[in-house]
């Protein structure tokens, strides 16, 4: 098993056919893929964070991983694209995964829980429109890491939003 360059358009053609509960991306910042004998068997991708307010020049989001099942597979594509983001010069990197997922993957490649977030009705609003068919509504929780040198970096394991009971 190898990590291997990809284009976009590779990238979303494998999301959209391996992801399984959301929909190919808009674009992205980086990416990457996993090969193995010559075939791709995983894809990640990392972009400009999705929630405005994270979106500061300096943070990344991974916006998405997906694998035909490949053992730590996803493990190695999360660690690739935190790699990549700290050689770029990125501060933090996040990523998000469904309330029910264990985030073992990440937890594997050094992610910190930093928030569980409730639930929405719907993720579009008048203000930005949006098409909701493959957008899941259903409570979340955010993972992060600082890149930077932990002497300077915010880091801490208090977590920015208070976590469930």
């Amino acid at each position: 098993m190898r990590l291997v360059p990809l284009t976009q358009r590779q990238a979303k053609a494998y999301i959209a056919e391996h992801h399984r509960h959301s929909g190919v991306p808009q674009g992205d910042v980086i990416r990457v893929g996993i090969e193995v004998d010559g075939e791709l068997r995983g894809v990640g991708m990392a972009g400009r964070p999705v929630a405005r307010g994270l979106d500061d020049g300096r943070t990344l989001e991974v916006i998405r991983v997906a694998t035909d099942g490949v053992e730590n597979g996803c493990s190695m594509l999360y660690g690739a694209l935190k790699r990549a983001a700290k050689a770029l010069g990125f501060d933090r990197i996040y990523t998000y995964t469904l309330a029910d997922e264990p985030g073992s993957s990440l937890l594997a490649s050094g992610w910190k829980l930093d928030a569980e977030l409730p639930a929405r009705e719907t993720w579009d609003t008048p203000s930005r429109r949006r098409n909701t068919a493959k957008r899941p509504t259903c409570a979340k929780k955010r993972w992060r890491i600082d890149l930077t040198n932990p002497s300077t970096a915010k880091q801490s394991d208090e977590p920015s939003v208070p976590l469930g009971e």
